[in-house]
């Protein structure tokens, strides 16, 4: 592995730990990477999404603040974030890649589209149902988690813009805050698809890679924690929206 190669992972790992923090997504700069220097496409997704794990501590530390009244909310939805990422990390290690991959962009168009009226609806949700969310919404929402995770422990790009729109519809709550839980979900799914990985395919884990990547996003996820909080809500919807643009045409590009 030459100088120039690790260097490139490691600032690769830097804008993922960044983007994912702030949005999600960092998938699309670490995977292409991985596959531009030659590594198997899925020792490259394994290796990454271990990579990506200590960005996901620090990012979701950096937006402690906005999680202090959101423990109870977070013990709710976290298991469900678990069990779609174990199911999503078997699916990876038994389907073909095509299997999912198919589907991708229809779902990360969907969330852009959550994030963007999320807003309205969310507030026509908070007029009827000021105080609560109605067990038909907890039902949804909890669904919407568990598929979130599952894409999350088989791929991972784009994982935080498909949180966030579901998440904008469906929480009476800012987009800050949204932002917060997103980004202990998307720890969660991550650090549990890499378990999983690590227990039932370690001959799949580049740990050099890991290391590599993991340098990048542990620092990348206290800058995104710095750059994504201090963003109005409207810059902030409106930066989802662009890099979960991009992200569809990257992978239709594929």
């Amino acid at each position: 592995m030459s100088v120039w190669e690790i260097l490139a992972i490691v600032l690769a790992g830097l804008a993922a730990g960044t983007i994912n923090t702030i949005v999600g997504s960092g998938t699309l700069v670490t995977f292409p990477t991985l596959l531009f220097f030659g590594y198997p496409p899925v020792s490259a997704n394994i290796s990454n999404s271990l990579g990506l794990v200590p960005g996901g501590i620090t990012g979701a530390w950096g937006y402690r603040h906005e999680l202090r009244t959101l423990g109870p909310m977070l013990r709710r939805l976290a298991p469900a974030s678990l069990v779609g990422s174990v199911m999503g990390a078997l699916l990876l290690l038994v389907l073909p890649p095509a299997a999912f991959e198919a589907i991708v962009p229809v779902l990360i168009f969907l969330a852009l589209l959550l994030v963007v009226f999320g807003p309205r609806l969310s507030a026509w949700a908070a007029r009827h149902h000021a105080d609560r969310i109605t067990p038909g919404r907890w039902v949804v929402l909890l669904l919407g988690i568990l598929v979130a995770g599952m894409y999350g422990g088989y791929f991972g790009a784009a994982q935080g813009v498909l949180l966030l729109g579901i998440m904008s519809i469906l929480l009476p709550l800012g987009i800050q805050q949204i932002n917060g839980i997103k980004n202990v979900l998307g720890m969660i799914v991550n650090f549990v698809a890499a378990v999983v990985f690590i227990i039932v395919a370690p001959g799949t884990v580049n740990w050099t890679i890991v290391l590599l990547i993991s340098i990048g996003s542990l620092v990348g996820g206290v800058v995104g924690a710095r750059v994504g909080r201090a963003m109005p809500p409207a810059l902030l919807r409106a930066v989802i929206v662009v890099i979960g643009s991009v992200a569809i045409v990257n992978l239709l590009l594929t």
